[in-house]
């Protein structure tokens, strides 16, 4: 044994929890006392023996091969990013001591990028700090903001849940896409402090964590009513930053020749009238003739 944590036995005794008998085209006789399959199940149909599967479960054996961990991942029925993650859970690679994190800094010239685009914007840190935002993003939601954690603001600042049209939907895309973010660095400080907060206080985000989703956080369309101008449907863009360890741009842009991009360029507008009036006399330059 090891004191370093079990994440593959963890993984994928909860994936196990939740592949129903039917799903894995297994008879059901009498009552079942587990939810999801039972491990021998699972041993039987990745074509591996129930004691090896109970070491893996149990964290005896760590070091599986790729064709058993591929099998896994077929019994479990798991999908491209979720595989992906098995895998690297199951690489057996030696843990380097973790250094002091570095604080996350965005590109100067990524943001001036945010500053200038017309359109919402924002950077996001690989543990979903928003990291830069720029005005329009801002004005989708005031927790769009540098500083901000787009984790704790979804899951415990109600007038940020107001703003999704399906709530329940949404958390559960966060929370897969975070832990893929994360990945298999879950001794890191900032990780622990976060994940035993929500767990804490939010009884949605344990019963989510617990289930050991895996999602990529890709392009996606987003609904959101927002409180002056009502339903607002965007596209969100999530684009890799180069050079920097998992931070991402996140751009939303509507349907061009829509309505919804009607109101997006109403609250453009707005926040331009609010900075011209905002603007100190001795900024305008004198007219001269």
């Amino acid at each position: 044994m090891t004191d370093e944590p079990n994440l593959l036995g963890e993984y994928v005794r909860a994936r196990r929890e939740l592949v129903t008998p039917e799903q894995a085209g297994i008879p059901v006789l009498g009552v079942r006392r587990v939810p999801g399959l039972r491990r021998e199940e699972v041993a039987m149909l990745a074509g591996i023996s129930a004691d090896y599967y109970l070491r893996l479960e149990q964290g005896r054996d760590r070091n599986p091969s790729v064709q058993v961990l591929e099998s896994l991942a077929r019994v479990l029925r798991l999908d491209g990013a979720a595989t992906a993650h098995l895998l690297r859970l199951g690489t057996g690679q030696p843990r380097r001591r973790r250094r002091r994190p570095r604080k996350e800094t965005v590109p100067p010239g990524i943001a001036k990028l945010v500053a200038t685009l017309p359109l919402p914007a924002l950077v996001e840190g690989r543990y979903f700090d928003v990291l830069a935002a720029n005005a329009l993003a801002t004005a989708l939601s005031p927790r769009l903001t540098a500083g901000a954690n787009r984790l704790r603001d979804v899951f415990l600042d109600p007038a940020e849940q107001a703003l999704y049209a399906d709530w329940e939907n949404a958390t559960v895309g966060l929370v897969a896409g975070f832990r893929e973010s994360v990945g298999t660095d879950t001794d890191d400080p900032r990780f622990i402090e976060l994940v035993g907060e929500l767990s804490l206080a939010s009884p949605r985000f344990r019963q989510l964590w617990a289930r050991h989703d895996v999602e990529a956080c890709e392009g996606a369309p987003k609904h959101i009513d927002h409180p002056q101008v009502g339903g607002l449907q965007l596209n969100r863009e999530r684009l890799g930053i180069g050079g920097t360890a998992g931070q991402m741009l996140v751009i939303y842009h509507p349907d061009p020749g829509t309505d919804h991009a009607d109101k997006l360029a109403l609250l453009a507008s707005a926040i331009q009238t609010r900075a011209i009036r905002d603007e100190p006399l001795s900024s305008v330059p004198p007219v001269t003739g």
